[in-house]
This record gives structure tokens, sequence and C-alpha cells, in this order.
């Protein structure tokens, strides 16, 4: 996979006003850690952090640029980033130190491919996973693992079991659980069925009489019978 730079340089843990002076300065803290050494406390440029997490996802490799000898050199992985919680804003970042000649595990996002023949007949694409973890070399670490979905039918079921994965990724996972389905179309003709339900119910029936109107002001016929005559049963006054 393709390989980044990130300048990064050597912070101090305390006090805890170093490290809102390294945010005034337009850097973010951060810790390297992993491969059997120890953690160390560094601080990158906020711009550069910000267009490598924009251009992919956390797994890209980074090589890192400094003048610490200590720091040159070394690869690492975006493991966890911290955000603001109104703004997104970056706070602090973990980086993973990876050894380029023994494999590890990640989690690698999927991307589905083509037209399934299900959403031609009218079904509806539905993803179960968006992620599957992998164990790779370092540099073998893709930015996205490719499927195809295009036999898939209305109803049927891809699981990750049937998904290519290319040159020598490994997948990792217990059971076979399924990663995309084609959906039957009885969420979307559900509204339509019942359109046409209410348009054939307000429609005339053929041959029938078309109901009389009511002249206007005209008082029902038995309402005029009933006025003033005298109750059933009821003597009538002399």
């Amino acid at each position: 996979m393709e390989t980044v730079e990130l300048v990064c340089e050597k912070r101090e843990l305390r006090p805890k006003g170093a490290v809102n002076g390294v945010r005034r300065e337009g850097q973010v803290p951060a810790v390297i850690y992993g491969n059997k050494s120890v953690t160390t406390a560094v601080a990158v440029p906020g711009v550069e952090l910000l267009a490598r997490v924009k251009a992919a996802a956390k797994q890209r490799l980074i090589r890192l640029k400094s003048a610490a000898p200590d720091l040159d050199g070394r690869h690492v992985i975006l493991k966890d980033i911290q955000r603001t919680p109104v703004d997104g804003k970056i706070l602090h970042v973990d980086f993973y130190e990876v050894d380029l000649s023994k494999p590890l595990r990640v989690s690698i996002p999927l991307r589905f491919i083509g037209r399934a023949v299900g959403v031609a007949d009218g079904g509806i694409l539905q993803p179960l996973e968006r992620e599957v973890e992998v164990e790779c070399l370092p540099l073998e670490i893709p930015e996205a693992i490719e499927v195809d979905v295009s036999s898939l039918g209305i109803h049927d079921v891809m699981h990750v079991s049937s998904v290519n994965f290319a040159g020598n990724l490994r997948p990792i996972f217990d059971s076979d659980y399924p990663v995309v389905t084609v959906l039957p179309p009885t969420v979307a003709e559900v509204p339509v069925a019942a359109a046409a339900a209410a348009e054939a119910a307000a429609a005339p029936v053929e041959g029938a009489a078309p109901a009389a109107a009511a002249p206007a002001g005209a008082a029902p016929a038995a309402a005029e019978g009933a006025k003033g005559a005298p109750a059933a049963g009821g003597a009538k006054k002399g």
C-alpha cells in the first residue's frame, strides 16, 4: 500500500499547560506505542494530520519524519482519534508502531461494486457489514476490499467466506457471517399499493346512478312531516 509521511517532534508530558501550548501552536498532541517500544509523547502539525485523516482510512501506513533519531523512519498507523464533540476538531491521536516484517490485524472497509441482478429486478441492495477484520503485512494493507455483488438476486445473501480477498489478506472471523443481501421491493411498493387502493375506493362504480343532489335550503322530508305532529298515544286537548 501507499506510505505517507508525517512530521513529528517530541513533547513534554507535564505540566498540563504544555499540552495547551502545543495546540496553540497549531499542533496536535499524540502518543506512539506498540511493537514492544516505550510509549513516546509527540506533537504533529494539525494541518498535515487532518489531510492524512481525510485522505484515507485510519489504517493508512505513516512514516514519521523527525529530527529525533529514535523517531525518524518509524512506521505507524492511526489507532485512535479524539475529537471535540461540537465541531469535530482533532484533540489527540494515538499512533501504533508496526514492524514491517510482521503481520498485524486491522479492520478494512468494504466497497460494494457492480449492479446486483436483484436490484435490476426492483430489489434494494442492503449492506450488513461495512468493514471486515483481516491479517496481513503492514505494507499490504489495502484502502478497501471490493465486493462484487453482480450475481446477487432478491433474497440472496453473500457471506464473508464468499468475499474475494486479494493477495495475502487473511480474513479473521469465528462464524461465517453475512455481509450484504438484496431485499425485496416490498418497502417501496407498500405506499404505491395503498395509494392505488384509496383511488379505487373513491372512484364511482361503472353503471351506478349518481346520487341526486338536494336543493339548497331543503329540509329532509321525514323531518318536515314530524314537525308539529302530536306524540303517539298523546291526548288531544279540547
